[in-house]
């Protein structure tokens, strides 16, 4: 498959060696930076525009995802990874691009109600053809220009919110090509219990999957504990043991702050075995 991605501007980050590279594919922008000579680790995150650049974040804060995965990695006796941002397709002619990008498809095309009324239906969703691109074209195209090495028990993705729940319906569709999901506040409530019913079954149970989850206790991310809840009993109902970490953390809410403060714990829990 030819991909071509299109440069856009190149530009430095604080605690960063080199440059990110931020490019444009179909129409998607896509931040991404790697340790020179390339890594054999890949981070894919969701909401790109939040993982390097204050000037493009929601609240002017990134989650300092590369700052925290060359630490983590340095303690690990790795190298850093790649780490790509994807960043979603939300515009003004377009408000809802973010959502459609995110939102699980499949359960909503089957009938799945949402615990809301959107502005838009579910045939609308392009969730599955998102994941598609990310995985077919964006990231491999990336590995190449880098000089990286792309493999599945090296490979991670990780999101907040929306984003949490697309990286676990990313381990649902995609399987084979990641095995390590970092979902941070899971966005639960789009649907509650039926949403947690349909993708916990469905994700793979195998010995070499890991996933990790969370939620903070203020703002929308209180709304999750129940739903959280019955996703953990779940996960240790279908006997995934130590290859599942859910972690509460106190005192913290639904913004890049917040997950900036603890994305080091999902990091460690992906590159330190």
């Amino acid at each position: 498959m030819q991909v071509t991605l299109s440069p856009i501007s190149q530009y430095q980050v604080r605690g960063i060696p080199g440059t990110v590279e931020r490019v444009a594919f179909d129409g998607r922008t896509i931040d991404y930076w790697a340790p020179e000579g390339g890594s054999n680790h890949v981070l894919i995150a969701h909401d790109g525009q939040n993982i390097f650049d204050r000037k493009t974040a929601t609240f002017l804060y990134t989650w300092k995802l590369a700052q925290t995965s060359i630490r983590i990695a340095t303690e690990s006796n790795k190298k850093p990874p790649l780490v790509i941002g994807v960043f979603h397709s939300s515009t003004k002619a377009d408000p809802n691009g973010r959502a459609k990008d995110l939102c699980p498809e499949d359960p909503f095309r089957d009938g799945m109600e949402p615990t809301y009324v959107p502005t838009f239906s579910a045939q609308e969703l392009r969730g599955n053809s998102y994941l598609e691109s990310v995985f077919n074209a964006i990231v491999p195209e990336i590995v190449k220009r880098t000089k990286s090495v792309m493999t599945p028990e090296n490979t991670a993705m990780i999101g907040s919110s929306m984003g949490g729940l697309a990286t676990l319906y990313g381990a649902i569709k995609h399987r084979d090509k990641f095995q390590t999901a970092l979902a941070l506040s899971p966005h639960w409530v789009l649907a509650g219990d039926p949403l947690v019913d349909w993708m916990i079954p469905r994700l793979p149970l195998s010995h070499e999957f890991k996933v990790w989850m969370s939620r903070g206790t203020k703002g929308l991310d209180a709304l999750y504990e129940p739903h959280q809840d019955k996703a953990d009993q779940m996960m240790a109902d279908a006997g995934w043991g130590a290859r599942y970490r859910s972690k509460v953390f106190h005192r913290t809410t639904h913004n890049e702050r917040s997950w900036a403060s603890y994305v080091d714990e999902p990091l460690r829990f992906w590159l330190s075995n």
